[in-house]
């Protein structure tokens, strides 16, 4: 009996402690000075549970410079749409079911043609990602947004439709072949705590909201007088969108501070050693990094010799040939 007294005691002890350490880290969430202007509600509805302790510290700056990321992007979307369905006739036609049929086959051809792409990125490039998140998240922008330039042009070469729609899809498809695994990286980053479910979903909220205001704001793009009719001004508006949109992505990624070591960042670490006789923290190593720089062009270039059983296994070769 009295075993089991001290077995519940002991119990009832870890629990209080447990219960108070819970409370003391959930007060210091409500404190936190940078959030302090949102209410208690949003920061629930936008935020993963236990913030900030639950993610990486880097999370909260990412996830604000990636929401007018986001809005650019569906902004540029509106855009090119309006050249897409211009090109396969809508708007042109008298709403014929021929016509009709005619721009759906189109439309469905370029996108079998683009999916394609997504296929052979996953295929062929799997081991990219976890290397250089960051590198490959910013490649699929540039590539994504060469993708839009093929879209745009089908406004100018309505009867070129389905190669220049089609090699938009296949750029575009390869965007987001790279950027989707890339982006479940960045979010295995900041579930610190094991709750990647969340940060997904949370992740989810942050790009619904950025993709409403982005759509709203096309339209309202769109419904501008003169610009609808004018292509020149459809282009630069896009343009200058697009240029914004990657910018921002551009310092969304830089924020990010991954405290594992790739090949870019143990060249930096290297060089600074060799040279600086120091090593650069993690902060100091994120910072300096690269982004849109491939790993095959930087230097000091680290060259990775033959594996122990390669040379083992010719060494046995030649002593049994001889």
């Amino acid at each position: 009996m009295l075993d089991d007294d001290d077995d519940d005691l002991q119990i009832r002890a870890f629990l209080e402690k447990h219960d108070s350490t819970s409370n003391e880290f959930q007060g210091s969430n409500l404190s936190d000075p940078n959030l302090s202007w949102l209410p208690q509600v949003l920061k629930e509805f936008i935020l993963p549970a236990g913030f900030p302790g639950s993610v990486s510290d880097d999370y909260l700056q990412y996830m604000l410079l990636q929401f007018p990321t986001n809005v650019t992007g569906w902004i540029c979307h509106t855009l090119v749409t309006s050249s897409l369905l211009k090109a396969v006739g809508v708007g042109s036609f008298s709403g014929t079911a021929a016509a009709a049929s005619a721009a759906a086959i189109r439309w469905v051809s370029k996108d079998g043609i683009g999916a394609v792409g997504r296929l052979f990125i996953g295929g062929r490039f799997g081991n990219l990602f976890d290397d250089d998140p960051k590198q490959w998240r910013m490649y699929a922008d540039f590539i994504g947004s060469a993708g839009s330039i093929f879209d745009l042009t089908t406004q100018v070469y309505p009867a070129y439709f389905l190669p220049l729609a089609s090699l938009g899809n296949l750029a575009k498809a390869v965007a987001r072949g790279l950027k989707d695994p890339s982006f479940r990286v960045i979010q295995n980053h900041f579930a610190i705590s094991g709750n990647l479910g969340e940060v997904s979903a949370k992740e989810e909220v942050w790009e619904v909201t950025a993709q409403l205001l982005g759509l709203s704001l096309g339209i309202v793009i769109l419904d501008t007088p003169g610009l609808v009719k004018s292509y020149p001004m459809l282009v630069s508006t896009w343009a200058s969108m697009r240029l914004l949109h990657l910018w921002l992505r551009y310092l969304s990624l830089s924020a990010l501070q991954f405290n594992t070591i790739n090949l870019k960042r143990a060249r930096m670490l290297v060089q600074s050693h060799i040279l600086q006789s120091r090593v650069p923290g993690c902060i100091d190593c994120n910072r300096d990094e690269n982004i849109l720089l491939w790993q095959r062009f930087i230097k000091p270039r680290i060259i990775f010799g033959v594996p122990m059983e390669e040379m083992l296994g010719s060494g046995r070769s030649t002593s049994m040939n001889s």
